[in-house]
């Protein structure tokens, strides 16, 4: 009888390979990378504060001089007086030049709205800005107020009278 060693060998070496890959032994997994955290941004450089601008006072009078202020204060007014408002600004870096918007909101006994007139302002250290109201008929005898806006927020009230 013949015996044909080709199935025997081939036996014997998937034998083997059952036998090496049973003994191997399970690798550990590789430990997970390490997760280096991303660099802390840089942060922006912090802008300069802008310089502030402040309404220092608000005078009252029926006549104003070249330089925007009022000539002679007062609270009490005819009734065919042209009132003028004298607004007076100053800007807490007196180097830099300042712009923005001025408003005076006049009233009449309180809630009636008589005129509200806005102007751009522009100046360095300090600056004068003038409102008038007047009414050729006559205004009506009674309290009334001026609010003065910077840039939209009341800064400065003042109450008067027209007699």
């Amino acid at each position: 009888m013949t015996r044909n060693p080709i199935p025997a060998a081939l036996a014997a070496a998937l034998l083997a390979t059952l036998a090496l890959a049973g003994c191997k032994k399970d690798e550990p997994a590789p430990p997970p990378p390490v997760a280096t955290p991303a660099p802390a941004p840089t942060p922006a450089p912090t802008p300069a504060p802008a310089p502030m601008v402040s309404v220092t006072s608000v005078d009252l009078g029926n006549a104003i001089d070249g330089n925007n202020r009022v000539a002679a204060p007062a609270t009490t007014f005819a009734t065919t007086d042209t009132i003028h408002a004298s607004v007076a600004t100053v800007s807490s870096d007196p180097s830099t030049p300042q712009a923005g918007e001025l408003t005076a909101r006049w009233t009449y006994e309180g809630d009636q709205l008589v005129d509200e007139t806005s102007r751009d302002f522009s100046f360095t250290g300090t600056g004068t800005t003038a409102f008038e109201i007047s009414k050729p008929d006559g205004w009506p005898t009674g309290n009334y107020r001026v609010e003065i806006l910077h840039d939209g927020q009341v800064v400065q009230t003042r109450d008067f009278e027209v007699r």
